[in-house]
């Protein structure tokens, strides 16, 4: 969850087409319900009769799945079997969508329940995914932990799925809705600081707040929150994936920085997983079930955060490298030498050479680059930089940029903050499919030199860039939408990668997520005896199987 990502997709690329309403067809709704609902952008709207909006949402799902029958799916699947599931939810009829529909509206303002077309793609499609597999049927905006209750009781009443939704930029189609269903969107009410604890450096939010705003917020207290994915993420996002960003060698992941976790399981009762000290040995650790979860086990309402002090000062450097090998083979001697460095970062020649295209002014080379943050005291700062540009050296590095003031250091770090978009250059009507795994340390020369030698004997481009501190790295793989055999392509390249992580006892995902996209290699990398013990808790916590289904867990 690194990159920059866009949130919202075109609504006439899906070749949808608006309802024409005549002025008859109006008046017929409208004497059958005299109710009004309006969209969070235009609270004066008139609400369209409950029969015509239900009918509205079931048309939009049954035309999402006349596509999805037409598309290849991008998801390779493991056959197998396992424990006994119930049968798989089925998309809800116009009757039971003017059911959910109506008793939603009991339950929340009006206002917040809706079925406008356009609301309902932006929560269900994302065009940085290559699983997108449906809309939701209804979208509600709720302002609290009581009303996801009451959404979550009629949900599982009538048998209709849950869908959250926070910042939208996740990769792996976390927030797609195979099955239609209703779907939580937190970034509109449940997006603020709900309790601030400065002197035992935690915070209470909501699902929907944003990390960036909240270091905001917290900047002026001499204080930060120190995972930093992709910009847009939220809190609840980031919780479901258990992300980290380019912080993760020194502070870790998600799992280390959540204290305790309000979540609403699927039979609407709420679980606080833990009380509010920085650690606890009673009972069984419930916050990281949930943590890594995607929605699929509860829906969390508030979290309770760790928070760290800013460091005294920051530094960053930038190293330059012959081969991508040499460079990835720095990582491991940095590791064992103890070195308490805040980031390193890779970028391959093909992600330099995108970025010298995009800023020239940058001044960096085109060829494999490490790039390195520092902190802590000036003394430590030095001490760690000497460290590491010896090891670089050893390893045929070439010239150690040091930025010498602030302006530097977001000068030099700049390429690293511009990498998705920056790659894109790389090839006419580029798609972009970002994929990620992780392996011990000691395996990533071995690893990114074998992918980088798949990329370039492949006929589409791509590039690596990657959190390579901790042996996390990404590959871009970019296709022409237009042209399906590319398409083909990306995906052979996204399943041999996966593939050989397995293989050097990694993991096909180090912070995306599973999804849809991975599921299908869960059994592979974990087993059948982990996988089904996973679907045991799930179907034990959600025995309909209503909470983002088709997420996570492999369909046999």
């Amino acid at each position: 969850m690194l990159f920059p990502l866009l949130r919202r997709t075109s609504y006439l690329k899906h070749g949808y087409r608006r309802l024409l309403l005549t002025p008859s067809s109006l008046r017929h709704y409208a004497s059958t319900n005299t109710q009004t609902t309006t969209t969070p952008s235009s609270s004066k709207a008139p609400m369209v009769a409950l029969a015509f909006l239900a009918g509205v949402g079931l048309d939009y799902s049954l035309r999402q799945q006349q596509q999805k029958q037409s598309t290849t799916h991008a998801t390779t699947e493991t056959e197998t079997t396992g424990p006994h599931r119930p049968p798989p939810l089925t998309r809800p009829s116009q009757a039971m969508l003017q059911k959910a529909f109506h008793r939603l509206q009991q339950v929340l303002p009006p206002e917040h329940v809706t079925v406008d077309e356009d609301i309902l793609e932006n929560h269900g499609y994302s065009s940085n995914s290559y699983h997108n597999e449906g809309a939701p049927n209804i979208v509600v905006f709720p302002r609290n932990t009581e009303e996801v209750v009451q959404v979550v009781k009629i949900a599982n009443e009538l048998g209709i799925a849950v869908i959250p939704f926070s910042g939208g930029t996740s990769l792996e189609g976390h927030f797609s809705a195979p099955q239609g269903g209703i779907c939580l969107s937190f970034t509109e009410h449940m997006n603020q600081i709900i309790a601030f604890h400065p002197e035992d450096l935690d915070v209470v939010v909501g699902p929907g707040i944003e990390w960036e705003d909240l270091n905001l917020k917290l900047k002026d207290h001499g204080l930060f929150f120190p995972l930093d994915p992709g910009p847009g993420a939220c809190i609840g996002g980031m919780v479901g994936t258990s992300c980290s960003g380019t912080n993760a060698v020194r502070y870790g992941t998600m799992k280390e920085w959540v204290i305790n976790l309000t979540v609403v399981t699927a039979d609407g009762k709420v679980v606080k997983t833990r009380q509010r000290p920085r650690k606890s040995s009673a009972g069984y650790d419930l916050t990281r079930l949930f943590i890594g979860s995607e929605g699929t086990l509860g829906i969390v309402t508030e979290a309770t955060l760790k928070l760290a002090v800013r460091p005294e000062k920051e530094a960053v450097a930038v190293c330059d490298f012959p081969t991508i090998r040499d460079a990835a083979a720095v990582v491991p001697e940095l590791i064992r030498a103890g070195v308490q460095i805040n980031a390193v970062e890779l970028l391959d020649d093909e992600m330099m050479r995108a970025i010298h295209l995009s800023s020239p002014q940058l001044g960096h080379a085109v060829k494999p680059t490490l790039f390195f943050k520092f902190a802590g005291s000036q003394a430590q700062i030095d001490h760690e930089i000497k460290v590491v540009s010896d090891i670089a050296k050893h390893h045929q590095g070439g010239s150690f940029k040091y930025a010498k003031d602030e302006r530097e250091q977001k000068d030099l770090w700049e390429a690293r903050k511009i990498c998705l978009w920056s790659s894109t250059l790389l090839k006419e009507n580029a798609s972009v499919w970002t994929t990620d795994v992780v392996v011990p340390v000691s395996q990533l020369p071995v690893i990114i030199d074998e992918t980088k030698n798949d990329l370039r004997n492949s006929t589409i481009e791509g590039s690596i860039v990657g959190h390579v501190g901790d042996g996390n790295f990404h590959v871009f793989l970019l296709f022409d939408q237009s042209k399906p055999e590319e398409f083909e392509e990306a995906k052979r390249l996204n399943k041999k990668l996966l593939t050989r992580a397995i293989q050097m006892e990694g993991s096909v995902t180090g912070e995306h997520g599973v999804g849809i996209g991975k599921k299908g290699y869960l059994r592979a990398e974990l087993g059948d005896a982990t996988v089904d013990l996973m679907a045991t808790v799930k179907y034990a916590l959600d025995p309909k199987g209503i909470m983002n289904p088709g997420k996570v867990l492999p369909e046999n």
